[in-house]
């Protein structure tokens, strides 16, 4: 036993360097595909915050004729991202990392812009969320590819429920942006 296990009384359970002993998640991943998936998951985390913050402000902001029902899909797309976090932050524990801890390391971490404009119009708001949404799949895809080469098939599966998820809220920004009698959006 180590002198951290000796003084806390807890046994270290991997080779986790920058994990207190107090968090040592027991994982049969290897430190490598856990620091890597983590880091990963850590990414997709902050851009959740990010998207889920973002889309909050759009169907807080959201005007004109339409306003009902996007302010609706915006409200619901919004609760859909944030249910997502606890999950990805969750598997990345159970896995033997650790997630992120604060809105600064979410900002140091996220990679969808923020809109801090003070007036966006709705089908641009729209829009940007849309693309928003294909690039957390992209992402999400990217984390997928490195958890099958890990060989780790739960948070594979987990984010494969994501990105159908994520493709449905992009399929449902396309078409509510689409152009009367047009599939151009």
């Amino acid at each position: 036993m180590s002198i951290a296990g000796y003084l806390t009384g807890r046994l270290i359970v991997s080779k986790a360097s920058k994990t207190s002993p107090d968090l040592d998640t027991p994982s049969d991943l290897s430190k490598a595909a856990t620091d890597k998936i983590s880091a990963a998951l850590n990414v997709l985390l902050a851009d959740a915050f990010a998207l889920y913050l973002k889309t909050k402000n759009f169907h807080w902001h959201v005007s004109g004729r339409h306003f009902r029902d996007y302010h609706l899909m915006l409200d619901e797309h919004s609760d859909a991202i944030f249910a997502t976090t606890d999950q990805l932050a969750e598997r990345v524990r159970k896995i033997g990392g650790t997630t992120v801890r604060s809105i600064g390391q979410v900002a140091k971490l996220q990679t969808i812009k923020d809109n801090d404009e003070s007036y966006v119009p709705p089908r641009e708001m729209l829009r940007e969320l849309m693309e928003d949404n294909k690039h957390v799949a992209a992402a999400m895809r990217k984390a997928h590819k490195l958890c099958d080469e890990h060989e780790d098939s739960g948070t594979a599966g987990l984010l494969e429920t994501f990105i159908d998820e994520t493709e449905r809220r992009t399929w449902f920004l396309f078409e509510a942006t689409r152009q009367e009698g047009s599939n151009a959006a």
